[in-house]
């Protein structure tokens, strides 16, 4: 059994956990990482207030300690930072996964060893697995509906060594029966939809309070103009709506195919494989994280380019300093620069890289 201290985030996912972890008989501890309060007064709703009352709540409710640890300074500096100056340089980063490597489990997990714990705990959907050899692995989650290991791509094995994800062993609906079993507020509560730790808030108005409109030229892959748009860093790869160009085709749709910086101008094409800059077979990832093997020759696995798509199986080249190449089987659409690329084989979570180059279009 272990000392542990539970990420408790106020949503029933954490709750089930710090229950879950009560059950097996370990010495359950819970925290609120208050790392994002609004006080810059953002539009949208940043529920931290009632998400602190519910985690405490959930921490009484469970008999359990329960602490409050304040890591706005490390928060603003390591993801909101990264996060607007990736969109001021033309990338799409991911703010989620970076969250889990520097946050959840980096300060966090720094502070509860400085503590005395042995062990993080979280409510993500990823089971975790001790190797023959000593190191820890991920495995995706057991609801495929829920499966959150793509998010825990950029981890360690430190971090991962001394990671609980107890939720992850269940489907959705095993957890919240686990907190109606264990009468916690939390049990009805409605999933957040929100940017990690922000809240109900949609991207693009983030990013205006930080980074002023910079309009120019929506043009076609011909260059002939189709419009105006607001500024290249509010849109991204492969978004077909929003970018305000109605379509002269019935039954197609304008999709945003490429950013020409130099020119301030928004490339739009058809949403269809023949659209050039639409499709790509490769790609340079950088600040590249192996949890167990590194990537120290070619080989084949399966890769899997933002959260919601399938991991398709590709080839992985070492290019040297963190950085490898991969050459998918079949062309991806819409691949970006700063988004995350997950590596799997099976079900285990190799680890992670940020797409730094688009090669290979089709």
């Amino acid at each position: 059994m272990a000392k542990v201290l539970v990420g408790l985030s106020g949503g029933v996912d954490s709750s089930a956990a710090a229950a879950l972890l009560i059950e097996q008989g370990h010495e359950v501890s819970g925290a609120f990482m208050k790392n994002w309060i609004n006080a810059e007064g953002l539009p949208g709703d940043c529920p931290w207030e009632q998400d602190l009352d519910d985690a405490l709540a959930v921490a009484r409710k469970l008999g359990i300690e329960f602490r409050v640890i304040d890591l706005i300074d490390q928060y603003k500096q390591r993801i909101v930072d990264y996060l607007v100056e990736g969109y001021r340089s033309g990338i799409t980063p991911n703010p989620d996964v970076w969250c889990n490597r520097e946050m959840k489990f980096g300060v966090f997990l720094d502070y509860a060893l400085e503590q005395g714990f042995e062990r993080v705990a979280t409510g993500h959907y990823a089971r975790r697995r001790e190797l023959s050899n000593g190191q820890a692995a991920i495995l995706k989650g057991a609801d495929p509906n829920k499966d959150q290991s793509y998010f825990l791509s950029l981890m360690t094995q430190h971090q991962v060594a001394h990671a609980m994800f107890p939720a992850g062993e269940m489907l959705k609906p095993e957890v919240r029966e686990v907190a109606r079993r264990h009468d916690l507020p939390t049990a009805g509560k409605k999933d957040s939809q929100g940017i990690c730790f922000i809240g109900e808030i949609k991207m693009r108005d983030f990013i205006r309070h930080y980074i002023p409109d910079s309009p120019g030229d929506i043009v076609d892959t011909e260059g002939k103009v189709l419009g105006r748009h607001d500024g290249l860093h509010l849109y991204t790869l492969g978004q077909r709506k929003g970018h305000g160009v109605a379509s002269p085709r019935d039954g197609m749709a304008y999709v945003v195919v490429g950013k020409d910086l130099a020119n301030n101008r928004l490339i739009l094409g058809w949403d269809e494989g023949v659209t050039p800059g639409l499709y790509a077979r490769q790609a340079v990832i950088g600040s590249v994280s192996t949890i167990n093997e590194p990537f120290d020759r070619a080989m084949r696995v399966e890769a899997q380019p933002r959260y919601r798509s399938k991991a398709e199986p590709c080839r992985v080249t070492p290019l040297g300093d963190d950085c490898v190449q991969i050459e998918f089987e079949k062309p991806q659409r819409a691949l970006a620069a700063g988004q995350i690329c997950a590596f799997y084989e099976g079900g285990r979570l190799l680890g992670g890289g940020v797409f730094e180059k688009i090669e290979g279009a089709v």
